[in-house]
């Protein structure tokens, strides 16, 4: 149990590192996101090959893995759209909400009852990200699509919890990943329609950040989650992401000088997202 919790806030790092990666490739959300998914889709498809992974599943069984993998890239194309509208602050802090909604759909999805500690350690994390949000309505836009994209994080966890069950984690994972390539790629033209680039083609340092994207921050990070989910319940999974914004916006400010005033609310913001996170380790390592 401690290998997997370790191995779970090292792919949360590398989820923050992600927020950054998206604030500096000059693509719109909607290429960047494009560009994520068919990247990983090719990287999950030379993996299986080469660990010769058997795709023993029928077309109605790829199917529906492929649609819960339009709930995860919807989720990315509203978090890159947060950060481009607004900052990489505001777009990995709104993401915690996803511990919020996953307290709130798990029991309707699931049909089972509605705990209270789970609304607790979810009420702690929105006082500790409204303390460090300072609320915020300077961005108005990345706040809305920010708090909109948490929620299809939380469905895509809630459902994926279901097929690890039952499928090879590398196979979900690459079937996935098609599903959102095809699907946004459907939409595309439509939106590049009303939110035209004057190029659709990344530039060398633009594929270098998104084959990094691709590689770590995707392809090795949700394939930990898959496996990780075998382990943990969905709920202590989407709260130990919390920890995302942490990471991000200390990489931000180290590294990309973004004006984020540390101070004393942040650090008790901080304080009460961790301390949400610590609780619910806690009580799972009790219980499982």
């Amino acid at each position: 149990m401690k290998h997997s919790y370790f191995i779970l806030h090292l792919a949360v790092v590398c989820l923050g590192i992600s927020g950054v990666l998206g604030k500096i490739i000059s693509l719109n959300e909607g290429m960047l996101t494009w560009y994520r998914v068919f990247l990983s889709a090719i990287f999950l498809f030379l993996i299986s090959k080469w660990f010769k992974i058997a795709h023993k599943i029928n077309i109605g069984e790829k199917l529906a893995i492929a649609k819960n993998g339009l709930l995860i890239t919807a989720s990315w194309l509203l978090f890159y759209a947060s950060i481009k509208y607004s900052n990489i602050s505001i777009g990995v802090v709104c993401y915690c909400m996803a511990s919020f909604f996953t307290a709130i759909f798990a029991p309707i999805i699931n049909k089972t009852r509605f705990k209270r500690s789970e609304f607790f350690l979810s009420g702690l994390t929105l006082c500790g990200i409204a303390l460090i949000f300072h609320f915020d309505t300077a961005h108005q836009l990345g706040i809305i699509l920010g708090i909109i994209s948490p929620a299809f994080a939380s469905l895509y966890a809630i459902y994926n919890e279901r097929l690890v069950k039952r499928y090879n984690s590398i196979v979900i994972n690459y079937y996935q990943m098609i599903g959102g390539t095809v699907g946004l790629g459907l939409l595309l033209p439509y939106y590049l329609y009303y939110y035209p680039m004057s190029s659709f083609i990344p530039s060398t340092q633009d594929m270098i950040y998104l084959v990094i994207l691709s590689l770590c921050c995707t392809v090795a990070v949700y394939i930990a989650f898959t496996e990780i989910l075998k382990r943990i319940s969905a709920f202590t999974l989407n709260l130990s992401l919390n920890l995302e914004p942490v990471y991000a916006i200390l990489i931000a400010f180290l590294f990309l000088n973004e004006t984020k005033e540390l101070s004393r609310s942040f650090y008790l913001g901080l304080s009460l997202v961790m301390l949400s996170v610590l609780i619910q380790a806690s009580i799972s390592t009790k219980k499982e």
